[in-house]
């Protein structure tokens, strides 16, 4: 035999044993997932937390609008102005309402001269009564001497029927006094109730007058002020709001007005702590707690509630929470971007995993697996006890893979609360089990039972350049 043929051979030979050994090691690793694992372990403290963005707000502030028409003369603040309750803002032409009031208190004085003109022709008339009632008295006292002297025939007729005349007309002037001195009494508390009525449209006035002069009702900032000097103001009227001028806010007390996913809103109460962060104030966390939480759902897109919407649509929805926090900065304005982490529980010392590490399996992926584990004869945890039959809630099973030897068993967990990358397992894990923690896709595909391979090597890095 030729030397070529041997190496032939002998190559040939090499290749074939080559491609059974690559045979075998596929066969023995067909099916076996390569996985990340970890230890449970407890952590000191666990917390669970709701995030959320929205603005600074004041606590209070108020909106200062148009309360009259007229032309702006006047604009005694700028925005940023720090002012205190009291402090003239604005001033309105006041032409017109100065001069009503003037008119006005005129009137009054010219009422006030016609009561004291009133007043002294009711004195006079209320004399005149009494000397009119002294006269019939006079009178009376002659009819009736006049009538015993008539009787006994010392007086003639003439004489007495004199004296009865005389009484006659002084009883008449007495009555005639009388309605005089009631007239008047009518005369002059009818200019005394005009006088009143002066007096009140005075009032009414000078209120005028005063809203043309505007001033600020709290102390604080002016934080928007849209107007200039010279513009024409209307006030409201019906369901028009007026001309809008300015807003002022007490940056005494700020909040955060924050808004909350449905999904998340039930497990915020108002009295929890919040660590606030500013946009503006970076590097920076501010302590607040919730003072808070709205009870109607707000639109995310438009902004509006849902009881003023009248079509039902499936939109995501938002709740308003107001974060109060404890230590503002001086510096802050109203509408500056917040985010803000709301506490809503804690646990000390609790068993706790990767939220990655858990998986849902059905349970009829899991009683299959059960049962191939016994025809294979090992021994299995995967299989949670039968469920009730009918029993729609228990179709699925959540849990997480513990590793076991070179297999991945499904074991049934119950969870507590969620922490940013960690969540609480209040039953089925044990400190120091090894469970499988990545990768995702090994974690979504992973069946009960199946072989793996446990590769915690760190990932390669990537080489920029290529």
């Amino acid at each position: 035999m030729k030397t070529w043929h041997k190496v032939a051979i002998g190559v040939g030979a090499a290749a074939l044993a080559g491609g059974i050994v690559l045979f075998s090691i596929n066969q023995a690793n067909k099916g076996v997932v390569t996985v990340q694992t970890a230890k449970v372990a407890k952590v000191d403290s666990l917390v669970s937390q709701v995030t959320a963005s929205g603005e600074v707000k004041p606590f209070t502030y108020t909106n200062i609008t148009a309360q009259g028409f007229g032309r702006i003369t006047d604009i005694l603040v700028k925005e940023g102005d720090h002012i205190k309750k009291g402090d003239k803002l604005l001033l309105q032409d006041n032409v017109q309402a100065s001069a009503d009031v003037q008119a006005q208190d005129a009137a009054i004085n010219s009422t006030e001269s016609g009561i004291q003109a009133a007043d002294a022709s009711y004195k006079a008339t209320e004399a005149d009564l009494v000397t009119q009632q002294a006269n019939l008295e006079k009178a009376k006292l002659d009819y009736d001497r006049g009538v015993g002297l008539y009787k006994d025939g010392l007086i003639a007729k003439q004489d007495f029927d004199q004296r009865k005349t005389a009484y006659d007309a002084a009883v008449a002037t007495v009555d005639a006094a009388r309605a005089r001195m009631l007239a008047q009494k009518a005369q002059l508390d009818e200019v005394r109730s005009q006088l009143a009525q002066g007096k009140a449209q005075l009032v009414h006035t000078r209120d005028i007058l005063s809203k043309t002069t505007y001033i600020s009702p709290i102390n604080g900032i002016v934080s928007y002020l849209p107007v200039r000097m010279g513009e024409y103001v209307v006030p409201g009227i019906q369901n028009a709001t007026g001309s809008f001028l300015m807003t002022l806010s007490d940056m005494s007390t700020v909040t955060s007005e924050v808004k909350v996913d449905e999904t998340d809103i039930v497990n915020v109460k108002i009295g929890q702590d919040a660590d606030v962060t500013i946009d503006a104030v970076p590097g920076k966390v501010f302590k607040g707690k919730v003072t808070e939480i709205g009870s109607q759902a707000v639109l995310r897109t438009s902004g509006l509630a849902t009881t003023q919407t009248t079509t039902s649509n499936q939109e995501a929805k938002d709740f308003k929470v107001v974060v109060t926090l404890e230590n503002p900065p001086d510096n802050l304005r109203p509408g500056l971007s917040t985010t803000a982490k709301i506490k809503t529980a804690e646990r000390k010392n609790v068993v706790a995993v990767p939220i990655q590490a858990l998986a849902v399996r059905s349970r009829k992926d899991l009683e299959e697996a059960a049962k191939n584990a016994k025809k294979d004869g090992n021994v299995t945890l995967a299989a949670p006890p039968p469920a009730a039959a009918g029993d729609p809630k228990k179709d699925e099973v959540q849990g997480v893979f513990v590793v076991n030897g070179k297999k991945a068993l499904f074991r049934p967990v119950e969870t507590g609360i969620s922490g940013v990358t960690d969540i609480e397992v209040t039953k089925g894990l044990q400190p120091g089990d090894e469970i499988v923690v990545g990768s995702y896709k090994a974690l979504r595909t992973l069946k009960p039972e199946a072989s793996i391979k446990v590769d915690n090597s760190a990932p390669k890095k990537t080489d920029d350049s290529q």
